[in-house]
């Protein structure tokens, strides 16, 4: 094995572990000891990701923050819609880093959190000494604003908040204090973000996830169109107009134009399951799909974006 497997393997060995111990951990946490993603599996997102990847440098290249007689955040927190793309920026923080990418799943957490009740302070404890003991990691606290995801119903005024920010305010500082830990937060809702999480020494430095439309939703659909055909290994779409698709709809996040997308290639399946015989995906495929969306979209519950952006 070479050293960088034994790293993955170290890490895989001791989140497997602790997480087993507590289940809120196991429930609300995925680790990834390779992230993939990198720059060129990412459409458009210019700013944010010269932001993001470059906070890599206090984990790579910390004397360079040294240099400008300043330090490094203690952490990001990435705002913007659902779907946008703030998962997959923190994934490509950890591969640039040549971290492992820890995923803590906030509103999960506090629901397990809740239902588990006597065990928080033996979790903050595993918590610590288990990012402690492992290899370089990068830390990703998805929706801070838990009691608002939508993941959990929505807008849950039944939690009992102030315990759950006690524990997540206790949290994030244990993982600030991690030596080789890159720490992350995202938000969907930062109108009604929790001044506590911004203060200085948690998540300092705000980033706005925001794609430019139609440019960056175009090449992320271009970008999953390539990954497609790859899975597929062959040739799935003709020559298809994709700024014109997407220019017809501007209300979907980027995550939901993939769907959209994935959603023709299923119908192609399941044409040919009946008839064996389907040409590839064209601009027409596609607009038929987002008069679809846009019909479906008006019978449900406006809840706000859905999309996920993978």
């Amino acid at each position: 094995m070479t050293d960088q497997e034994i790293l993955q393997e170290r890490a895989h060995n001791l989140w497997t572990s602790a997480a087993r111990k507590f289940r809120p951990l196991e429930k609300a946490t995925w680790l990834i000891v390779d992230p993939a993603v990198g720059p060129e599996q990412i459409g458009g997102l210019a700013y944010a990701q010269e932001e993001v990847l470059t906070y890599a440098c206090a984990m790579v290249e910390p004397e360079v923050y040294k240099s400008w007689g300043t330090h490094p955040p203690s952490g990001l927190l990435l705002i913007g819609p659902g779907g946008s793309g703030k998962t997959l920026l923190a994934q490509g923080l950890a591969r640039r880093a040549g971290a492992a990418f820890l995923g803590l799943d906030v509103p999960r957490l506090a629901l397990e959190i809740v239902r588990q009740g006597g065990q928080v302070t033996e979790l903050l404890a595993a918590w610590s000494q288990t990012l402690g003991e492992m290899p370089a990691t990068t830390v990703y606290f998805h929706e801070l604003e838990f009691f608002q995801a939508e993941e959990i119903g929505g807008r849950r005024t039944d939690l009992p908040i102030g315990p759950i920010m006690d524990f997540l305010g206790e949290l994030t500082n244990r993982t600030v204090e991690v030596d080789g830990c890159l720490v992350v937060g995202s938000t969907s809702h930062p109108d009604t973000l929790r001044p506590a999480f911004v203060k200085p020494g948690r998540f300092e430095r705000v980033v706005e996830v925001i794609p430019v439309f139609p440019g960056d939703i175009v090449a992320a659909l271009r970008i999953h169109a390539a990954q497609a055909e790859e899975l597929a290994e062959r040739k799935l779409f003709g020559d298809v107009d994709w700024d014109d698709v997407v220019s017809r709809f501007r209300e979907p996040t980027t995550g939901d134009w993939i769907q959209m997308m994935h959603g023709v290639l299923r119908r192609k399946a399941r044409e040919q399951c009946g008839s064996g015989t389907v040409g590839p995906v064209t601009t027409d495929d596609l607009l038929a799909e987002v008069e679809h969306s846009r019909r479906t979209r008006k019978r449900l519950p406006r809840h706000g974006p859905t999309g996920t952006y993978l």
